[in-house]
């Protein structure tokens, strides 16, 4: 009668080669090898999936949050790549809430945090003072995840002399 483990093997290809260790376990899972999977590591992956999708939605919010406000207060300097950013980032975040609907939530939840780093960035980006930005956000959630949403309203700030925009273009 063969032996059965009672803790999973230590894999030191985990640590040497990640995509080779995953490839070894996706084939031990198919051949349900139980005893042979790694299952600390594992299951440490398995939990790493789902922080990244949070990861990504926060990541992308911030910036997209940061574009909207670029776009309101600096209506000189709108072009195609911030519109093509503001897209790109609505339609990552949404597939993101596709493939894990569970989180259909989670953009509301992390929204105000997300919104001073968004101002920070956008601050540093545009050469306004970060005290100008308006210190809650100007859009709702719904408006930031809205495809058909661009500020329309005026809001230039920072306008002013020649060296100012100069040192926006830059």
């Amino acid at each position: 009668m063969p032996k059965v483990a009672t803790t999973a093997p230590t894999n030191d290809l985990y640590e040497t080669d990640f995509y080779a260790w995953t490839q070894q376990q996706a084939q031990l899972l198919k051949e349900k090898r139980w005893a042979d999977l790694d299952l600390d590591n594992l299951i440490e992956e398995v939990e790493s999936v789902g922080g990244s999708n949070k990861k990504e939605i926060r990541n992308r919010l911030t910036v997209l949050i940061s574009h909207l406000l670029k776009w309101k207060f600096q209506p000189g300097l709108r072009g195609g790549s911030w519109t093509r950013t503001i897209l790109d980032q609505r339609r990552e975040i949404k597939e993101v809430l596709a493939d894990s609907p569970s989180l259909k939530g989670y953009p509301q939840q992390v929204f105000a945090t997300r919104y001073l780093g968004a101002r920070l960035d956008a601050s540093k980006e545009t050469g306004i003072a970060f005290e100008l930005f308006p210190e809650v956000c100007p859009f709702t959630i719904e408006e930031v995840l809205d495809d058909d949403f661009l500020p329309v309203e005026p809001g230039h700030i920072g306008a002013g002399s020649s060296a100012a925009k100069r040192s926006r273009k830059t």
